[in-house]
């Protein structure tokens, strides 16, 4: 009798303690749960094998990269009604070891075992970073994390991104953010950029992290400065330099493949560093904010664009998210805003402006899923299933935890004030709103 639905969904639910809200289709044909509801589709006992060996977020992770674990019906409602049961209650452990203690639950367990088969745990998808123990965030282990997240081929970023070739959060126009296009939303954040940084013809940017060239380009085009990108990627670099060299403007731009702790051809008189910082580390954030602020005049401007956490409850610490570092950012830490601010004023800047664009990140993420799910079958073809899995999977999760809150996004603005203590701004200094 086909019953492998029926008896995951009663096993899961004793060990949640609540009913599950998801409909299960199991390997065998057989369902359960809510009718019209999103179905997780349980593909093989291998899934089951890989929640067991690793409970929770990283074990959820394997199954879906390798295929074990798929969803159908809308997978941002599917993932709100999961992320309620795997990622709130990952964050509360002492919780999980409680729970084993019952016996119901550990019968459960029991249960699931049985239902799982051989008990061999499966070994993880060939996407997953495997890296021994070693020392953080130093220029060769940067570097590898970098080319692991960006040398994904500039095919499969051109299919995600669109035209702007902009990975970072766009700005969409109000009241009706609904109502722009991507390209134009990502062209009003770099115009955004350059205001806030009052981009001059004759000025010198330097680009932290420059990604495929499109702030750089912009700002050299649109505000006649002379513009350094530096990035980690191989691939970037030569994307950006032909798209340099397209638009004309190999006199006004130059982009290495260089890390930031090398440069030293300021000052600057702007450093934009836009979705960069987040790779730097908690331990060298002084240090990265101490070499942007060398490498300003006095002066100058930096524009800090930076995704952020919320802070830790009393009583408990931050973890970096498993899947998150397993499979797209190796290495990558979030620190909440008032850590950012903290740093960058010990490093000599003087903070002028944090804005939050939480939401407009929620959007831009949207978009790029869609962008994914339309040419689904190419994006394959150029990075292999695991991969675009991975990348569904981590743009959808990452829409939702911008709209609930769980991250946000900040533009900082920060200046290299004279000793005479004149910044330079305008009395009313949102002028660029």
């Amino acid at each position: 009798m086909a019953d492998a639905a029926l008896r995951l969904k009663s096993l899961v639910e004793q060990l949640l303690g609540v009913p599950l809200a998801l409909r299960i289709r199991a390997w065998d044909g057989s369902q359960a749960g809510p009718p019209g509801a999103p179905t997780l589709v349980v593909r093989n006992r291998r899934a089951v094998r890989r929640l067991l060996w690793k409970p929770g977020e990283l074990g959820l992770a394997r199954a879906w990269v390798a295929g074990d674990l798929d969803v159908e019906g809308d997978l941002y409602t599917a993932l709100g009604l999961i992320s309620g049961l795997v990622w709130e209650r990952d964050e509360d452990t002492r919780g999980a070891g409680q729970a084993l203690r019952d016996p119901e639950v550990r019968a459960a367990v029991r249960g699931l075992v049985a239902l799982a088969g051989p008990p061999l745990p499966p070994a993880p998808p060939r996407e997953e970073v495997r890296r021994p123990r070693r020392r953080l965030h130093t220029k060769r282990t940067d570097k590898r994390a970098i080319s692991h997240h960006y040398d994904v081929g500039n095919d499969f970023y051109e299919i995600v991104l669109g035209p702007s070739m902009v990975y970072s959060c766009a700005y969409w126009p109000a009241p009706e953010a609904d109502g722009g296009t991507l390209e134009t939303a990502q062209r009003d954040k770099l115009e955004l950029i350059s205001r806030k940084l009052d981009l001059a013809p004759g000025l010198r940017l330097l680009d932290v992290g420059c990604g495929w060239g499109s702030m750089a380009i912009h700002a050299a085009r649109e505000h006649g400065v002379s513009v350094v990108g530096i990035t980690l990627s191989q691939e970037q670099a030569a994307y950006a330099r032909k798209r340099v060299a397209d638009e004309g403007l190999t006199d006004r731009v130059e982009i290495r493949v260089q890390d930031y702790r090398d440069v030293t051809d300021g000052p600057y008189d702007a450093i934009s560093s836009v979705g960069m910082a987040e790779h730097v580390g908690a331990e060298r954030y002084l240090e990265y904010a101490a070499v942007l602020h060398r490498l300003l005049r006095p002066g100058g401007r930096l524009l800090n664009h930076q995704i952020a956490r919320r802070p830790e409850r009393e009583g408990s610490t931050y973890s970096v998210d498993a899947f998150i570092d397993s499979y797209v950012f190796p290495d990558g830490e979030l620190a909440p805003v008032g850590t950012t601010v903290t740093q960058l004023e010990r490093a000599g800047f003087e903070v002028r402006d944090v804005e939050s664009i939480r939401e407009h990140y929620a959007l831009t993420l949207r978009r790029w899923v869609t962008n994914l799910e339309g040419e689904w079958a190419r994006a394959v073809g150029l990075a292999g299933a695991g991969r675009a899995r991975v990348w569904r999977l981590y743009m959808a999760a990452s829409a939702l935890a911008f709209e609930r809150n769980r991250i946000g996004v900040n533009q900082v603005l920060a200046i290299r004030t004279p000793q005479s203590g004149l910044s330079g701004l305008p009395l009313r200094s949102r002028t660029w709103n």
